[in-house]
């Protein structure tokens, strides 16, 4: 479980996020990105676009697979990470780090609280 960093929150759909106030950066998990393996392609949303919980927001195409990646939260898109865009093998290499995808200003702050937790989200990859 040490490649889940526990200051972060997770959806089942295997995104993170975390909250500095009312912004959230969303990137995908490492476990997510070692099962998509070699990343090649990220389409990020638009800025400005408002984005429901659960809703379809980014899409990554790797040499197996496309994958939707899931609003974990609710909010209006403030940025969006155009290195990731550039160098889709950020994804892979720092996950957590550079791989962000975009940061969104919460809508509503009680959707955080929807979100696993690190032990959570170990729990949930360990049955995978």
């Amino acid at each position: 479980m040490s490649n889940v960093p526990s200051d972060l929150k997770y959806a089942k759909s295997h995104e993170w996020v975390r909250v500095n106030g009312d912004v959230a950066t969303v990137g995908i998990t490492d476990h997510a990105q070692h099962e998509l393996t070699d990343v090649v392609f990220v389409e990020l949303p638009e800025k400005g676009r408002k984005l429901q919980a659960g809703e379809a927001s980014a899409v990554v195409e790797s040499v197996k697979t496309a994958s939707d990646i899931y609003a974990p939260v609710g909010g209006e898109v403030t940025e969006v990470n155009d290195a990731v865009a550039k160098d889709p093998s950020l994804v892979n290499s720092d996950p957590y780090g550079k791989g962000w995808f975009y940061k969104l200003k919460v809508a509503d702050a009680a959707d955080t609280g929807k979100l696993l937790t690190a032990a959570q989200y170990g729990e949930q990859i360990k049955g995978a």
